[in-house]
């Protein structure tokens, strides 16, 4: 048949598919008699395997012998063996059991839920990253996904379920809840403090960049400031880097002195890698737990929330 038109075409696709839909296929119980009967070589096996009697495998291939009109096995003594018809069905079979295992394992599985965390490169890399492991054991079926970066970010439109935030507290728009309060200080490897503490001159300062400069002082000037000295007393220069992990990582590898926070520091100071270099301690900002107050938390975002709350000891 040949057609001239596209028309033609789509009227004939659907009576085709049609078509082929209504074809009689062999009963499933045949078919899962002869897939084990072809996998493992025996009837007999076979009827292990599926919980029936030899002679029920016996039957049921017989049966789907008969409605093909063609043999399947060549029968011998102690086992069975596939025909040239039977290799091209057991290719066929053994394929679609396969695909409709693995449909039906997935289904099986539970559901999975994904949150979305967004918060700074450095308070993810110092601070959150060493906790996410307790978390995930808690938690294997809720899927924490860590998005870290200093941009802004739209919780109204629903990429990012959550947000973690440093400053004041002030986010019109959002649900805020205070986290974590923050000190700076100067920190240094133990491996070069006596020296640094004998004069303050010679310090070696490592800086970092704000990439939104908060209201509240936290730089060097400020420090010198609260110490009762002119910052000029401070030595100038130093080396400067993009991130605060990057100044923190530079501290502990004995490069000079950094003016960070204490909170992303915990771990290196717990561990003895970093000291505080001197006093005093500079009052800091805080960090903020931000939520969309739009629309409800699903039952995942509600588990990582009262999650950070925990371990943040703003709830018990």
């Amino acid at each position: 048949m040949i057609f001239q038109a596209t028309d033609d075409l789509k009227s004939f696709t659907p009576l085709f598919l049609h078509s082929l839909m209504r074809q009689r296929l062999p009963s499933l119980s045949a078919l899962r008699a002869f897939e084990a009967a072809a996998r493992l070589g025996s009837f007999k096996h076979a009827a292990e395997e599926l919980a029936v009697t030899a002679t029920a495998i016996s039957h049921r291939i017989r049966v789907l012998e008969e409605d093909l009109e063609r043999p399947l096995f060549v029968r011998k003594v102690r086992a069975v063996e596939l025909t040239a018809d039977g290799r091209i069905l057991q290719a066929a079979v053994s394929s679609g059991f396969h695909t409709m295992a693995a449909a039906i394992a997935q289904l099986r599985q539970p559901g999975r839920a994904t949150v979305t965390l967004s918060t700074t490169p450095a308070f993810a890399a110092k601070w959150l990253v060493p906790k996410l492991g307790a978390f995930q054991a808690a938690q294997p079926d809720i899927d924490l996904h860590v998005h870290a970066s200093n941009a802004p970010v739209d919780l109204k439109a629903g990429t990012v379920d959550l947000a973690i935030r440093y400053g004041e507290g002030h986010y019109p728009g959002v649900t805020a809840t205070l986290l974590l309060e923050d000190q700076f200080a100067p920190v240094v490897s133990p491996t070069i403090a006596p020296m640094a503490r004998r004069d303050l001159s010679q310090w070696s300062l490592i800086h970092f960049d704000w990439h939104r400069p908060p209201r509240v002082a936290l730089g060097w000037d400020a420090w010198a400031r609260a110490a009762g000295r002119q910052p000029s007393e401070l030595p100038g220069g130093g080396v400067r880097y993009s991130e605060e992990s990057h100044a923190i990582q530079a501290a502990v590898a004995g490069q000079g002195i950094a003016l960070v926070s204490l909170l992303l520091v915990e771990e290196e100071l717990r561990l003895g890698l970093l000291q505080v270099a001197a006093e005093p301690v500079l009052p800091a900002l805080s960090y903020h737990l931000l939520k969309s107050s739009h629309h409800p938390p699903s039952e995942a975002v509600s588990v990582v929330e009262s999650w950070l709350k925990r371990i943040s000891g703003t709830t018990a």
